[in-house]
């Protein structure tokens, strides 16, 4: 039953983020410098929209790509099975650090503490 769910699951994310760039990627052919406003406008909301290295020529034209819509479909699939219960460990999900390196979140514990991010300084 588990597995039925999780497939349904998957089937629907799949076309929901197919349509998402479908759509997304007929705007940036129709109206450039509309999307290009709008992805820029959503970039503000983290440290790349700020970045003086991060051009949007460099990143922007990679929205809605085939390799966008991979990316967000393993993020989106791979979210479906992080489960937390209270009382129980936490799921051990895979980060990247700057370098592109994959690790995961129990690797930045130290002495069984509990890991606190501050995102205070980013904004």
């Amino acid at each position: 039953m588990f597995r039925i769910r999780v497939i349904i699951q998957k089937t629907l994310i799949l076309l929901y983020v197919s349509l998402c760039v479908a759509v997304g990627k007929m705007l940036m052919i129709l109206f450039p410098e509309m999307m290009k406003r709008y992805i820029l406008k959503q970039g503000q909301k983290s440290s790349i929209g700020i970045n003086p290295k991060f051009s949007y020529e460099n990143w922007g034209p990679t929205f809605f790509s085939l390799k966008y819509l991979l990316f967000v479909l393993k993020v989106k699939w791979k979210k479906l099975e992080d489960e937390a219960f209270e009382g129980y460990n936490a799921p051990n999900t895979p980060v990247a650090d700057f370098r592109d390196e994959m690790h995961h979140i129990l690797d930045f514990m130290q002495d069984n503490r509990p890991l606190v991010l501050n995102f205070g300084s980013c904004t």
